[in-house]
């Protein structure tokens, strides 16, 4: 395989990495997909409707989805204890017409259905080997595997996640900033099932959220410090089941954990921009945050989705071109990229800090989206991914 050639090479074997390496071969171009074994991805992924419909385009999932979860409403309840707390607050889909406002999907499924579809693209080809160098030069990248071969591409996509070999490769700088707290997931059982109701509840150091995985299932984010996580996850199950049945609130009675509870330490991360130099970052390659709303691959596949479309539009032609789509593509992400990014932040911060006003005016804002109906359907559309 030494010295192979193509129009792209896709760098990273989690979901995005997937997505995009069929993104890219369906827009025309002969893609070679890095994708190393690994274990398994045992998360899911909740994705809004606009995600779910780019994933029907893609022929991922079925038009309605054949598999996952619907989630028709979501539930907010502020359990901070403030002076100043926000009213229990639901966004139900039906009052924009919806049958649901996205779907809860296990990622090992996602991955099955990329895999069938891989199989089926003459235009794609899956390498199962890491990355072990990048460079990127006028003329276009070279990826060095760990087994010694190299492939050369006018295009390289990243997809590889917060220390992305091919951003360092392109010299995009990237800011970040690491919080105390942490994220707790684990799958669930609860004595009552959720309904399609996906539950916040709102604690000072970020949210306790049940997502609905079908029947009495359910999929715990927990966002707490960091040392309060670990403890509580290496307590014992019987320490875990005492912390979930006090968050909970006792409102869905006995809860029993299906297999293990993992601790993520959480951050963000921003780039300056998404593409330069013949290459283009996707997913957390590109941003990461605290998983607040939902919004961490819907924003990935939007960034699959104007990569698509940036390579749609482009003379492939003309002498460097992929630098063209590169940086065509950094300019269709910067709007998104700061808007999602900014408001994912703020409200981060606003369940952290300790100011009153702010503890006010998070308050003011849920009381508004709670009583005002046009201020609810912009809601919608911006947790929805609206532009």
């Amino acid at each position: 395989m030494t010295g192979i050639i193509a129009d792209a090479i896709v760098v990273g074997g989690g979901l995005a990495g997937r997505i995009a390496a069929l993104a890219v071969a369906a827009a025309g171009l002969e893609t070679v997909h890095l994708a190393p074994p690994g274990p398994a991805d045992r998360r899911t992924s909740a994705l809004m409707g606009p995600s779910v419909t780019y994933l029907e385009e893609l022929g991922i999932v079925a038009t309605p989805p054949d598999f996952g979860e619907p989630l028709r409403r979501i539930r907010i309840i502020d359990a901070t204890g403030r002076l100043i707390r926000a009213p229990e607050t639901l966004f139900d889909s039906a009052e924009a017409g919806l049958d649901a406002f996205g779907w809860n999907f296990a990622n090992t499924a996602l991955a099955e259905r990329c895999e069938t579809l891989a199989a089926g693209l003459t235009s794609l080809t899956t390498v199962p080997h890491f990355a072990r160098r990048v460079e990127i030069a006028d003329e276009g990248t070279e990826v060095t595997l760990d087994n010694g071969d190299s492939i050369s591409a006018p295009l390289v996509v990243g997809a590889e996640g917060k220390t992305s070999m091919v951003r360092a490769a392109a010299g995009i700088p990237v800011r970040e900033h690491r919080f105390g707290e942490a994220a707790l997931v684990a799958d669930l059982e609860l004595a009552r099932p959720l309904e399609g109701v996906s539950v916040e509840f709102h604690y000072p150091h970020g949210p306790f959220t049940l997502v609905p995985a079908g029947e009495r299932r359910a999929n715990l984010v927990w966002i707490d410090e960091q040392p309060v996580l670990e403890a509580v996850r290496d307590g014992g199950p019987e320490a875990l089941v005492t912390a979930l049945r006090q968050k909970s609130e006792g409102l869905f009675g006995e809860i029993r954990p299906l297999g293990r509870a993992f601790v993520f330490p959480l951050m963000t991360l921003t780039v300056a921009k998404a593409g330069a130099r013949g290459a283009v970052l996707v997913g957390e390659a590109a941003h990461a945050f605290p998983p607040i709303g939902a919004q961490g691959l819907n924003l990935g596949l939007r960034d699959i989705a104007d990569l698509a479309a940036t390579i749609d539009a482009a003379d492939r032609t003309q002498p460097g071109w992929a630098e063209i789509v590169s940086e065509d593509y950094a300019r269709r992400r910067a709007a998104d990229l700061a808007r999602t990014g900014g408001m994912v932040d703020a409200l981060f911060r606003s369940l952290l800090t300790e100011m009153l006003p702010a503890q006010a005016l998070r308050a003011g804002g849920l009381w508004a989206l709670k009583l005002v109906p046009p201020l609810r359907r912009q809601a919608f559309s911006l947790g929805m991914g609206g532009r």
